[in-house]
């Protein structure tokens, strides 16, 4: 079977029947997403090795909670890594420091490989529409939306790092998440 010509829906379905190869392609095509998320809220490297392939274990264990419907596979698989990951630092007790995430730091969160030149050129350009976007949002707003979605912050944890009122903040991510939306429709209107 040639295993990276199929879809990643595919994968998983193969994954679901215990096949170990289609694990091994979905791994080729995630690990470096999955392992950038995970360092990203961690803050060390042997951490967020052990977090990717704990997530990559949970997959094959638990591919067939898999609902294509609900999200792309990049999208569960980022989800679980984020969650895996928050649950590490929680059980640390601890936070990496406080830092700027640059906003090509969140392309290469976000980078996977592509199969084939049309795919890769529509991640490209999925990658510089969302650093075009989230660089488009008030300075607050970027803050509050990297600090969640790229290191794992939790609502409350940006308030305290940021010395803002929770309200303040959870206002701040909706409206960037909000604009983003817009932003991103527009581009996609426009194209």
């Amino acid at each position: 079977m040639d295993y990276p010509a199929l879809d990643d829906n595919t994968l998983i379905r193969l994954i679901v029947r215990a096949d170990a190869d289609a694990l091994s392609e979905l791994y080729d095509r995630y690990n470096r997403l999955v392992f950038s998320l995970a360092v990203a809220t961690v803050g060390d490297h042997a951490t967020a090795e052990e977090i990717a392939l704990d997530v990559f274990t949970r997959v094959w264990e638990k591919a067939v909670t898999y609902r294509g419907e609900q999200a792309q596979v990049s999208t569960w698989l980022a989800s679980i890594t984020r969650y895996r990951a928050i649950d590490e630092v929680r059980r640390r007790g601890a936070r990496p420091q406080l830092e700027s995430l640059d906003l090509a730091d969140v392309s290469a969160a976000t980078t996977r490989r592509a199969n084939g030149p049309e795919a890769a050129t529509e991640l490209t350009l999925q990658r510089q529409q969302v650093r075009v976007a989230l660089a488009g949002l008030p300075a607050e707003q970027q803050q509050v939306l990297v600090l969640a979605y790229f290191q794992g912050y939790t609502h409350r944890e940006i308030a305290e790092a940021l010395d803002q009122p929770l309200g303040t903040v959870k206002t701040r991510i909706r409206l960037g998440m909000q604009k983003l939306r817009e932003m991103l429709q527009e581009e996609q209107v426009g194209v």
